[in-house]
Formats: structure tokens, C-alpha cells, sequence
């Protein structure tokens, strides 16, 4: 947890201590031993906004929660958790509650002199939001599709219109008309109404059937991620069939009359691939799968051609694939990537041949092959594996092939023609690349048509709202079609944006993203600087823009990302080398980053923050 202060108030810093970093104000120092474990101190920081309003709230004691002895035996060895009483799945425990409820009056009170200033920034970030607005429409068929959110409302509508000149070319140029001579709006499904019954409401999966005329959604209302899957016909909203009940968010269409979809076992790892019939009864449904390893899990997704499902088998290091032939449903499931220890692949499809995205140890930042559909084992490479560029994902298209990629630590977007379907396929050449504005970003697939050359997707940096384009691929004319409105006098241009490299203590160049205001800040020291950090699970944690983030740059502060080791940034060998007995470089490198901020007079040790959630807490836990 970290809070806002303006930058008069701050008195957060680091300072050097036998050639390491230790935290002043309340921070225990971090000795030349940097991974030796300390009490968590690092939590707690003094502020002058955090000063209690009165002298009862310094006097008040936190609670402290009781022990019980609780033994619980696995493996043969027997471990106490002091702490288990404060479980309760129902939450009802009245012993519990009152004890919560204690903690946040505690928590309440100590935080009573900041609550001007919460007040004041909750109202800056709900100042920023455009509650009525939509996304940008989809084409597909003879529809555009899109979501539409209403002022006062927690939820989306889905919605399409049809397309008045549907006969017409695809092109970047084309805009939804929504003027009273337009196609009227349909609402398929909104999520508001559906709400309305439940607590907890959030829909984690929604695909439209080929033929536009139904809808198949996956809805829980229980917050834990156990589905029902409906299906409605979109016109007349009526259900069709009975609802599939205890189901995963995957599930795909298998033609107009039939979907597939995961369920999972007792322990929530999705286990079993269903293919269910619209009509029947889920009890006869057709199990086409089922995964014993538990170590391995399935996932589920839909070809770009719409022809094939392709089903994964994925460990922490090994994925094998198999495929549906959505024209030919008594084959079932057929296997196209076997499993083999180490390998990773994940699959498209077009035309004649599969296309394999591949990861081994010797190809450790992937390649690209493929293979006729008949003949899965006659695969060609057709974009061979490089050590300085990681295939991130591929996208195809019936002329194009996209693939998103990784160099210096900052996303690409590359693209290819292909040569007709009739006509062999040899190795990738000619590649060109999509060109952004920024000299740190993020860029994400957004969902294209497959019959058409236009490539969308999704870009963002730390000073431009997320914004969807169309790119023709054809004739290199790029488009944006929605950018996210920030209310409050927002203006992209008042912030500057740039990258850095720390060099880390074995010599090893660390990317930082930085952002800051540039009528406000110095670049002389005096300013406040937010370090973040995650570094694990080969994550990417690409410079991407968010509005509440704004209350900081506004006020004087300095916002770097420390892209270390353990992500994903710089490719498969940067995630390596911070994890296992590789992992204090994750540590070090937060170090580094750190101490090069100081160096380079982004802030100095006395005005500097650092942050980090999940496993990017450990970071902080070190210091």
C-alpha cells in the first residue's frame, strides 16, 4: 500500500550504507549482507500528513490477535499455524468480524490525518473517469460489436448494430454511423440488469456464434471463478437450453449448434474438455479430455479462421496442443504438439498448414514453424530462433502473418505477407515493423478479422491513454479509432516519457521507464521519485498508461519502473536469471536501479519511494 502526499511532505529516503541501500525514516538498513531477512519495517513511513488530528489516536494501541495452537500433519511433518482460527470460508465467524472490524477502526484512526487529502484525490480520480462511453466497435459479419458503459452504472452493456453498406470493403477509414438515420442499437446483454439479482456479478466469458444469431456467456456470481455458461438467442433474448453449470471461463463455439468447454476438479485446476450439443442435457455431454497429471492444467481458444479449437496441456515448463476440427467433430480431439519436457508450443491456423510457435531449451526465446495440416510432423521453420528477440505471440491472417515481439526490452509488432494458400511455405523475409510514437510503451493484440488486412491493436505509455488503431497492413496507413478519455484538463503533451539503463552490480544493463510532469519537475535531485517493481513469472511490466497515476506526476513526482530480473522484459534468458538460485539478482537489480536514479539526479535517498505488489513485495520486504 502506498499513499499520495504532496511533495513538501514527503520524508521517504534511501541511503547508502558498506556500498548498499538502507531506507532512513523508519527503515531498517540493509547491510552489506543485502539478503539476510529482516523484521517488515519497510511498510511504515513517516509522513507530516500522516500526523494524527488528536492526541487520543497516538495513544491508541493496534489490536493484537490471539494464538490458538493449531497442528496440521502432510508429508509426514507436522507444522502450527498460531493463526488458522482466522479462517472462516462463510464469513460469519462473529469472533472474527469483531476482530476485523477492530483492525480497520485501529487503521481508521491512524490514518485520520490524511483523510483531507484521500478525500481530495478520491475526488481527482473519480473527476478523471467518463462513465458514458463505448468501446471501440468490432466489425464481424454483417455487425459491428462493442460495449457501452452508462453514467452511474458498475457494469457494461454489449451491443451491435448492423452495418449499413455491409457488401463494402473493410478499411481503416470505416466509422460506425450513430446518427438518427443510422441502424439502430441492439442491447444483447446488460450487465447492470443481471447484476441487479446477485452480489458479486462478473461475466468472464461472451462469444457471439458464427451465424450472429446466438450468444453463449459464462457468468459467476460468487466471486470464485466457478462459472454457468447460457446461452441466448440475441434478438429475442430467450434462453436457449439449460444453463452448464460448475464450468471454467473457457468455452468456444463448435459451429452454431455446439460449444466446447473446461470444467475443473476439486481443487479448481481445469481438468476436462466437454463438448456440448445445444438441446441436450449437460449430463450426456462428451468428455473429449481429461488431464490426470495435475500438474498440468487446460486451457481453451478459438483459430483466427474460426475452423479449429485448439486445446492446451500446460506445466510451468512444458505445453503440448491438440486440435478440433470444427467440420469434422466425431475426430474429436487430435494431438498436434506431443508433450515433451521443456517444450512449449501454442498454435494458429491457416489455410493448408498449423503454425507453431515453439519454445525449448535451445530455442529459448521461440521460433516459428509450420506444418501441413495432414503431415504435423513435416514442420519448416519459418522465423528461426534469435537470442536478442523473443516471439511473444503470432496473429494470422489469410495474407498476413503478425507476430509480436521483444527487443532491447520494449514490444514489436512485425508483420509478413504470405504467399497464397496453393503455394509453399518457406522461411519469413521482408518483415516490417509498426512504428510508435513513444520511447517507451506498451503494445497488445486487440481482435482483428481474419479475411482482412487490417491489424488492430491496443497501444499505451506512460503519457497516452490506452488507444485502439487499425493498421492496413497493405498500404501501411495507421488509424486511431478510440483513445481513453481522461477528464480533468489532461494533456498528453505536459509529460515527458523516457528510458534509462541502470548497470547492475555484475555488469548487466537494466532498462528503467521513467515519466514525469515537465513543467514541474527539476531533474536536479529535489524531486520526489516512485520506483516500482515486480520482476517474477517472466511477467512484462511494460510502461503503460493509467489516469489515477496522474495524481502523483501533478504533483511534483518522478514515476520509474524498474524493468529487473525475473520478468520477462528483455526475453526467456532475462526471466532465468532471476529465479531459482538466480533470483537475488531480482534484488540487486531493484538495488541498482535505485542507486542510479540517486546518481543521475532523479531524486536523492531522502525523496525516494519504492513500491511493489504480490511478488513484487518481496522487494520491499529486503529493505
Amino acid at each position: 500500500m502506498l499513499a499520495f502526499f504532496p511533495s513538501a511532505q514527503i520524508r521517504v529516503g534511501v541511503g547508502r550504507v558498506g556500498g548498499s541501500i538502507s531506507f532512513s525514516s523508519g527503515f531498517p538498513l540493509l547491510s552489506s549482507l543485502r539478503f539476510r531477512h529482516r523484521r517488515r519495517s519497510c511498510r511504515s513511513f513517516t509522513t507530516s500528513a500522516m500526523a494524527p488530528t488528536d492526541s487520543s489516536s497516538s495513544n491508541l494501541q493496534p489490536p493484537v490477535a490471539k494464538k490458538v495452537k493449531h497442528e496440521m500433519e502432510m508429508f509426514g511433518d507436522v507444522r502450527v499455524d498460531n493463526y488458522y482460527w482466522l479462517r472462516d470460508d462463510s464469513r460469519s465467524n462473529p469472533e472474527i468480524l469483531s476482530y476485523l472490524k477492530q483492525e480497520n477502526a485501529y487503521t481508521d484512526s491512524i490514518m485520520s490525518g490524511t483523510k483531507h487529502l484521500e478525500d481530495q484525490i478520491y475526488a481527482e480520480l473519480r473527476g478523471r473517469i467518463k462513465e458514458d462511453d463505448i468501446s471501440a466497435p468490432t466489425r464481424k459479419g454483417s455487425y459491428y460489436y462493442y460495449e457501452r458503459t452508462l453514467e452511474g452504472k458498475e457494469y457494461v452493456q454489449h451491443c451491435r448494430r448492423l452495418i449499413a453498406n455491409v457488401g463494402a470493403v473493410p478499411s481503416v477509414h470505416d466509422i460506425m454511423p450513430t446518427g438518427p438515420e443510422a441502424p439502430p442499437e441492439h442491447v444483447i446483454l446488460d450487465e447492470n440488469e443481471k447484476a441487479k439479482e446477485h452480489a458479486y456479478y462478473s461475466i468472464g466469458a461472451f462469444h457471439v456464434s458464427p451465424n450472429h444469431k446466438l450468444v453463449a456467456y459464462a457468468e459467476d456470481t460468487k466471486g470464485d471463478e466457478i462459472y454457468t455458461i447460457h446461452v441466448m438467442d440475441i434478438e429475442t433474448r430467450t434462453p436457449v437450453g439449460e444453463p452448464l453449470v460448475g464450468v471454467t471461463g473457457y468455452l468456444e463455439w463448435a459451429g452454431d449448434e455446439a460449444l466446447l468447454y473446461i470444467t475443473m476438479d476439486a481443487i479448481l485446476r481445469p481438468d476436462k474438455v466437454w463438448l456440448h450439443k445445444l438441446g441436450t442435457n449437460q449430463s450426456t455431454d462428451a468428455c473429449l479430455y481429461h488431464e490426470k497429471d495435475d500438474m498440468f492444467s487446460l486451457d481453451l481458444e478459438a483459430s483466427e479462421s474460426k475452423k479449429y479449437l485448439f486445446v492446451g496441456s500446460e506445466s510451468k515448463t512444458t505445453r503440448s496442443m491438440f486440435y478440433f476440427d470444427i467440420s469434422k467433430p466425431e475426430n474429436g480431439l487430435m494431438v498436434l504438439t506431443p508433450r515433451s519436457e521443456g517444450i512449449d508450443t501454442s498454435v494458429s491456423h491457416r489455410g493448408n498448414h498449423f503454425f507453431i510457435k515453439r519454445r525449448s531449451d535451445e530455442a529459448f526465446n521461440s521460433e516459428l514453424l509450420a506444418c501441413p495440416l495432414d503431415n504435423v510432423n513435416a514442420t519448416t521453420i519459418l522465423l528461426p530462433h534469435r537470442e536478442s528477440i523473443k516471439i511473444q505471440d503470432v496473429k494470422l491472417f489469410s495474407d498476413h502473418l503478425v507476430v509480436y515481439e521483444r527487443e532491447k526490452g520494449l514490444p514489436r509488432v512485425t508483420f509478413y505477407s504470405l504467399p497464397a494458400v496453393s503455394e509453399p511455405l518457406e522461411s519469413l523475409q521482408g518483415g516490417r515493423a509498426v512504428e510508435f510514437i513513444d520511447p517507451v510503451y506498451s503494445v497488445d493484440p486487440a481482435e482483428s478479422q481474419f479475411s482482412s488486412p487490417i491489424l488492430r491493436f491496443c497501444y499505451s505509455s506512460l503519457r497516452i491513454p490506452p488507444s485502439t488503431y487499425d493498421y492496413d497492413m497493405n498500404t501501411g496507413v495507421s488509424v486511431l479509432k478510440k483513445i481513453e478519455t481522461v477528464l480533468g484538463g489532461f494533456d498528453a503533451s505536459n509529460y515527458i516519457t523516457k528510458r534509462e539503463w541502470a548497470i547492475a552490480q555484475d555488469g548487466t544493463h537494466v532498462p528503467i521507464s521513467i515519466a514525469y510532469r515537465k513543467d514541474l519537475v527539476k531533474l536536479d535531485g529535489s524531486d520526489p521519485l516512485l520506483l516500482y517493481g515486480y520482476g517474477s513469472y517472466e511477467i512484462c511490466v511494460d510502461p503503460y498508461f493509467k489516469a489515477s497515476r496522474l495524481s502523483l506526476l501533478d504533483r511534483g513526482f518522478i514515476y520509474a519502473i524498474a524493468h529487473i530480473r525475473g520478468g520477462g522484459e528483455m526475453g526467456r534468458k532475462w526471466y532465468e536469471n532471476g529465479k531459482y538460485l538466480q533470483k537475488k539478482n531480482t534484488f540487486t537489480d531493484f538495488i541498482d536501479c535505485a542507486e542510479f536514479l540517486i546518481e543521475k539526479k532523479y531524486c536523492t535517498k531522502e525523496k525516494l519511494c519504492i513500491n511493489g505488489r504480490s511478488a513484487g513485495d518481496c522487494l520491499l520486504v529486503l529493505f
